[in-house]
């Protein structure tokens, strides 16, 4: 009754619920662009181990955001939230060339997820600051992109530490979720 309720006020306010996770390899920056979204600065992080979860309002929408470790030894827990979730923010260290491969492997099983069939997903070709970086069409192609046919999907470069390309994929994703209504 409760989620009724609070999903018919928000049908009447305009507003829009949305869980969205983020996800991606260990130090790619995740948390940094949670707390970027969040408190507007970047916040000194350390490795996480579990999940972090803030809401992040944007554009009429309250974005419920989790924020999931990217260990080796935590990302087979990742599917117990995978339930309800309307979009995925994978985020990719792009000065982290030798570890490409492994996050297109990880990519590619999130989208082959049955609960996440729905899902939207918005790429965050993280780290564009750093000497080396990949840009995000070549992030892209390590990633198989192009052969995503199946789903909505969006790469941006992006900063963390700048606070660069975040908003401008928040946008797209604001707006995709918003068409879906």
């Amino acid at each position: 009754m409760g989620m009724l309720l609070s999903r018919l006020y928000a049908a009447l306010s305009g507003d829009t619920e949305a869980r969205i996770l983020v996800l991606g390899l260990d130090n790619a920056g995740k948390t940094t662009i949670l707390y970027r979204m969040q408190v507007g600065e970047v916040v000194s992080t350390i490795p996480t181990i579990g999940f972090n979860v803030e809401t992040v309002t944007y554009k009429n929408i309250k974005f419920q955001v989790w924020d999931l470790g990217g260990q080796t030894s935590i990302r087979p827990y990742w599917r117990c939230y995978f339930p309800n979730t309307q979009a995925i923010i994978y985020v990719v260290d792009s000065s982290d060339v030798e570890r490409i491969g492994t996050a297109r492997a990880e990519l590619h099983a999130i989208l082959e997820e049955e609960e996440l069939k729905d899902a939207s997903v918005l790429v965050l070709a993280n780290k564009q600051d750093l000497p080396g970086a990949l840009d995000a069409a070549q992030v892209s192609e390590g990633l198989g992109l192009s052969g995503v046919k199946t789903r909505q999907w969006s790469i941006k470069a992006s900063s963390a530490l700048k606070g660069e390309g975040i908003w401008e994929g928040m946008d797209w994703l604001a707006a995709t979720l918003k068409a879906r209504r």
